[in-house]
């Protein structure tokens, strides 16, 4: 029982991870119904952001700020770095094409993602680089016979009050509801006098955000990373939001951490081979018979 009760703590961690990141996916979907696919590189580029910080700034940092103020540093820096170059990008990738349909925008999107792909290859060089011992905390505590590492307790809470900050935001908050209203009719939002151009600037800066402080927690837990990894953990987010529901913020919550449970259950009792083939059969038979996701709701198509 302990064992399981460890791989569900573990699987949650992980799903924390897809959750934050699909966050990013699902408020660009909810407004502008566009999947911006180079989300998954700037949330790489959070990780390689907080790597430059804490690894090539260690004594310093160390000495100023101590163990775990050099990680919560970390990751506001990464953070806001990332949240830059989320608006960055709305500016010169997307917002030229607005007038032009979706497919323009996803092209484009697909354009700056092997962009940013290839620029942290450049700037970082191809191999792995690693989240020392030396900035990174080993602490592990044991309750009632489960052995849990300390810095999976800090993702996890640090996880959940940026979740709760952001569902404050968006469900009770004014600008969170004109965020609602410019999802459900955009046109009709701005008609409304919502300046729909300030909720685009929200979401390309508040995604990328979340984006990047998880990278820089996802190069923590696992110590390495390589510029190649938000492809994998962009296709995991997105999954992640599709199975919650495409552009509901307490789906993509709920659907990341499903999944994360999922790929680690899957990977400890049937086979870590096929722990992907696994998550995606399940998403598969959601999709099936929920199309709209676990918390989707069935809208009419404007035509």
């Amino acid at each position: 029982m302990g064992v399981f009760i460890e791989q569900i703590i573990n699987g949650l961690t992980i799903g924390s991870f897809y959750a934050l990141i699909a966050l990013g996916y699902t408020m660009v979907y909810g407004v502008m119904k566009l999947i911006n696919f180079a989300h998954g590189d700037l949330f790489a580029l959070g990780a390689y952001a907080g790597y430059t910080l804490l690894v090539l700034g260690s004594a310093y940092i160390s000495n100023q700020f101590g163990l775990w103020g050099g990680l919560i540093l970390a990751v506001g820096f990464a953070g806001i770095c990332v949240a830059l170059i989320g608006l960055a990008l709305e500016r010169i990738a997307y917002r030229p094409l607005y007038a032009a349909g979706r497919l323009p925008a996803v092209v484009s999107a697909l354009g700056a993602s092997i962009f940013l792909e290839n620029a942290m290859m450049v700037i970082w060089g191809p191999r792995y680089l690693a989240y020392t011992s030396q900035v990174v905390p080993v602490t592990r505590i044991h309750i009632a016979g489960i052995e849990i590492a300390a810095l999976q307790v800090v993702i996890l809470v640090f996880s959940a009050i940026l979740m709760g900050i952001l569902f404050f935001i968006v469900q009770k908050t004014t600008f969170g509801m004109a965020i609602r209203a410019s999802a459900l009719d955009r046109d009709t939002a701005a008609l409304m006098g919502i300046n729909i151009n300030h909720i685009i600037l929200f979401i390309f800066m508040l995604g990328p955000a979340l984006g990047g402080m998880t990278g820089v927690m996802v190069g923590m837990y696992y110590r390495q990373i390589n510029f190649t990894m938000g492809w994998n953990y962009g296709l995991k987010a997105f999954t992640a939001s599709v199975l919650g529901g495409i552009g509901n913020i307490p789906g993509a919550m709920l659907g990341g951490l499903l999944l994360g449970v999922m790929e680690m259950l899957g990977a400890v009792y049937i086979s870590a081979a096929w722990k992907d083939v696994f998550v995606f059969l399940v998403l598969i038979l959601v999709l099936i018979f929920r199309p709209t996701g676990l918390l989707g709701e069935a809208t009419a198509e404007k035509v």
